[in-house]
Order: C-alpha cells, then structure tokens, then sequence
C-alpha cells in the first residue's frame, strides 16, 4: 500500500504529501498521529507539530523557512505562513567520510567513446561553428545551414510541413471553416539524408548576443567559455568566425584554450571578416576549410571505454515537491557510484544550494576549498542584494504551485542531486573540471545558463531531473531528462527519458531508481541511445552574463 505522507528526516517539523490529502483526514507519520486542518495537495506539507511566530521551520534536517504566523499542528504550509529562511554557515571541521556503494558490478563496464590525443573521451563526434561577437551569427547561420543540408545531417523536412501542406490544400479549395482545417493529417515523416561523414555526429553552431558592448572581464569570460567547448571531449574541431574590432579578440581566445589544454591539436580554423574583406570569401574560406576539418573528424571512431573516463553534469529544472525525495536522490545515487568508479560529477547552481552550504562546505577535502565555496556563495548572494534581489527570490511560480515555497526548501531537494560523496574541487565559471570526484561549479540557477555551463566545463552527459517538464538540451552533450513524477512523465515523454515517479510510489528504491539511471546514461554514452531533447533538436546554448554593458 502506498505511503500518504513522508517525513524526510527525523528532525523535520513538517511532512510531505505524497498524494492530495483532505481536511479532516488522521494522518500517521511515524509515531505522530496528526489531523489534517486543511486539504494538503500532492507535493506540499504540513505541520507535524504547532510551529510559532518566527518559530524554526525544518525539513531534510535543516532550517528552510520561519512561521509569519502560528501555524497549527496539520495546517498546510503556504507563501502566507512561511517566509524564506536559512542558517548560518562558514568555513567550519571536515566531515569527508562518506560510504561507498558496491561498485563491484561496474568495474568491467566499459562505454564506447570517442578518444582525444590528450587523453580525454567524448561520448559524442561534433564539428562547431563559432562567432566570436554576435555580429558573425548571421554568416555562422549561413555555414551551419549549407553543411548539414548538403552533407545529410538535415532532417528530410519539418514534422509539420506535411500539415501545413494540407492546410494549405484545404484552404484552397474552400474549406475556411475550422472544422473543416482540423481535418488535416500530417502525413510527413521526419528523416535523415545520407550522411557523408557517417563517424561525424553532426555540426553544430554556438550562436550568442556576446562578444562586444560589454566589460573586458565579459569578454574573457566569453572566451573562456567557447574555449570549453572548443576543447570538449564531445567536440572533433572548430571553425570560428571574427569580426575584428570587438572585445573578444582571437588572441583572448587562444589564451584560454591553452589554458585547458597546452597541448591542443583538434583542427580549429579562425577567420577575420575585416581582413579577409569580402563576406562571400569569407564564406567560401569557412566551408572550404571545415569541410577538410570534417574529413580529418571522421577518422576518429568509437572504441571502449572504462567508465571513470565519464563527466557527468548533474542538473534540474522545473522542479516540484518531488524532486527533493524521488529524482534528486536517485541522481544523488547515480553520482555516488560514479564517484567511487574513477568518474567526475559537477554539481552547479549555486543559488539553489542556498541553506546547504555549511553541509557542503564541510565536505570539501580541505580547508582551501571550504573557503572558496563560501567565499563564492556569499559574493554571489551579496551581487543578487545589490541589484535588489536575494536567493530567497530563486522559486519561480511553477516551483511555488508544486510546493518548493522558500529558496531552502528548493535547495535542500536539489543538493541531493550530489550524492553524498566528498567535493574535490571547487571552480568559478567558466573554469575546467580537473579532477575525479564531485565538483562544485558556480553557476546561475537558470537552467539553461547552468547547463551551457557545465558542459563548458567538461560534462560529457548531463542528466537533468524536472517536475514540471522542461525541453531543455545542449549543442553537443546528451542532456538525459528524469521525471520527478510519474503523471509528467507519461504526459511529456516526448521530451523525457525516464521516469522516477516509481520511488514516490513506492515500486523501486532510491539506488534501484539511481542504478537505472546509471545504465541509460551506458547506454547514451556508447551512442546507442539517442535522448529526447536531441531528437527534438534542442540546441540550447545561453552564456552566463555578469557583468554590466558599456
């Protein structure tokens, strides 16, 4: 029988529901018998106790909010009774000790991966088209378009053309009506030409509104970011576009290449409109040049892999009152294990580790790293308040709807997406994943900006776990999508992989739901897989702005 309500810690105040509630209803929580005050709707909570005015509100264990009013033992909690609240943290003993999960099972696996002379390995073959300023989006475009019609990376046609096509017919044959244009049937299917480059994955373009107007440190921090991507084991070679006059200079972006690898040798070809002249030779230089790049990309094939080779980004969106205790620590899981395997996990979105810091920065390895997350974490916040705004601003309304009332509650769900295993580094956007080991990655709370980043960073997968449902992909990772809830996930499994609802429901357990997890991201890895967002050609790619405009 499926539990109604769960409380997550032993020191939780309140407790969730796990399907809608009604008033008047006797709940048992553990040894706690409470009667509903109110209808409790799937994914929010309730008082397990009378909570007074400005009274502590706890759930995973930490302080997540504060009572603007008494609130009654089996009251609902809302926006009307609870403010954002968090606790202190600094820089404080280590608590590194953590327990492995068995492993054993996965010590032989391995995935097919494409290997790079510097000894990293991508799970994907990509060829990239770059402007280095927006001015350049328009002739990128034009390339990017060019190269996979031609070269058999375009679809045949638009799912919808065949519908439009009949709509058209309809329409002139007299049927204006709408009855009678609700009749048509699409009846085109989507797709591919012969590819000429069959070892090349694709072409991929990094179109963007950066590179000028803005400050120097936006400019090198541009850089720095194409410069993960340009160097990204999922990346074969890059062609690049330059204006010429703007901030984000071609000697910015070299410097930052060698800066993650000394030792670059991908085929990269850089070419400047201003000096060059002429915008059709311009071009015809472009495709000239990648399309060799292109033939030195398809020598490179697949070959095993050991799993420690695997980077993987750990990110949500669209979350719900479910994430915290179904997809998140299921992730959580996943990360565990490919920890204690060799593998890199990132874990970002700093805004939304607001009320977990203390717990985080006690798991850093030394006290140097402890220092730099909260020294990140509290100029972060301190940039938010400066502008007006604060992490308690973080929720958004789809958030608040499905129960994440207060930034903490939001945070402390989604930091179970990094397992519990130590942090080994911790980096400023857009800096490199070096080592093994769980990584902390400043990013925005945005969920694109986030994964732009961590794939700029070195993920070559990223799964991402969502509530309420969210399109989001990448260029050039495989961005895996995880129902929180088992509803969205039969509803939006046009865009979702896999569903975690079964942990909500009781079907499967935390490391049952985060092994499965594991074995798709396998399965991704090795090109045997195609995730959702790829093939709904979500290319999302949107840098993280800091600074101000000049």
């Amino acid at each position: 029988m499926m539990t109604k309500s769960l409380q997550i810690h032993p020191q939780d105040n309140v407790a969730v529901a796990l399907v809608g509630l009604v008033k008047g209803n006797e709940m048992t929580v553990g040894k706690d018998r409470i009667t509903l005050l109110d209808d409790v709707p799937a994914k929010h909570k309730y008082a397990m106790r009378d909570i007074d005015t400005d009274a502590d509100v706890i759930m995973y264990g930490v302080l997540v909010g504060k009572a603007t009013q008494p609130i009654k033992k089996g009251a609902l909690l809302s926006t009307s009774n609870i403010r954002h609240a968090s606790g202190e943290y600094r820089v404080s003993q280590r608590k590194t000790d953590w327990i492995r999960p068995d492993v054993s099972r996965w010590h032989e696996r391995t995935f097919m991966g494409y290997h790079r002379s510097n000894g990293a390995v991508g799970v994907k073959n990509y060829w990239l088209l770059i402007p280095l300023v927006f001015c350049e989006n328009k002739n990128v475009s034009l390339i990017h378009e060019t190269l996979v019609k031609e070269l058999g990376y375009q679809r045949a046609s638009s799912p919808y053309a065949g519908l439009v096509r009949e709509l058209k017919r309809l329409y002139q044959a007299g049927g204006t009506d709408e009855a009678t244009l609700a009749t048509a049937i699409d009846t085109e299917t989507i797709g591919t030409g012969d590819r000429l480059f069959a070892h090349v994955d694709g072409i991929k373009m990094l179109t963007h509104t950066l590179g000028c107007g803005g400050t120097k440190d936006d400019a090198r921090t541009l850089c720095g970011l194409l410069a993960g991507y340009v160097t990204h084991p999922n990346v074969a070679g890059a062609t690049v576009l330059s204006l010429g006059c703007q901030n984000a200079q071609i000697s910015l972006l070299e410097a930052e290449i060698a800066k993650r690898d000394a030792s670059f040798n991908k085929p990269l070809y850089i070419l400047e409109q201003q000096r060059i002249g002429n915008e059709a030779d311009l071009l015809r230089e472009a495709v000239q040049q990648t399309f060799m790049g292109l033939v030195q990309a398809n020598e490179v094939v697949r070959q095993p892999t050991p799993l420690s080779k695997l980077c993987i980004g750990l990110e949500c969106g669209g979350s719900d009152g479910f994430s915290g205790i179904s997809a998140n620590p299921a992730l959580g899981y996943t990360a565990d294990v490919l920890v204690a395997l060799g593998a890199s996990v990132v874990l970002s979105e700093f805004p939304e580790l607001c009320g977990v810091e203390q717990e985080l920065s006690d798991r850093c390895v030394d006290e140097e790293l402890a220092g730099k997350f909260v020294h990140l974490m509290q100029a972060y916040q301190h940039r938010a308040e400066a502008v007006g705004s604060g992490f308690d601003s973080n929720p958004s309304a789809g958030n608040i709807r499905d129960g994440l009332i207060t930034d903490a509650i939001k945070s402390a769900g989604a930091a179970k997406k990094g397992g519990t295993s130590p942090v080994v580094d911790v980096l400023d956007y857009p800096d490199k994943v070096t080592k093994p080991g769980l990584t902390l990655l400043c990013t925005p709370g945005s969920d694109i900006e986030s994964t732009t980043a961590e794939v700029g960073s070195g993920a070559t997968v990223v799964v991402f776990t969502t509530g309420l449902g969210t399109p989001t992909g990448n260029p050039i990772a495989p961005v895996v999508k995880v129902a929180t809830n088992t509803p969205l996930y039969e509803k939006m499994n046009d865009i979702i992989d896999l569903d975690a609802g079964t942990v909500v429901r009781g079907e499967e357990g935390i490391e049952a739901a985060g092994e499965r997890i594991l074995e798709h991201i396998i399965r991704v890895a090795s090109g045997e897989e195609i995730v959702k967002a790829e093939v709904g050609g979500h290319d999302d790619f949107i840098p993280w702005k800091r600074g101000i405009s000049l």
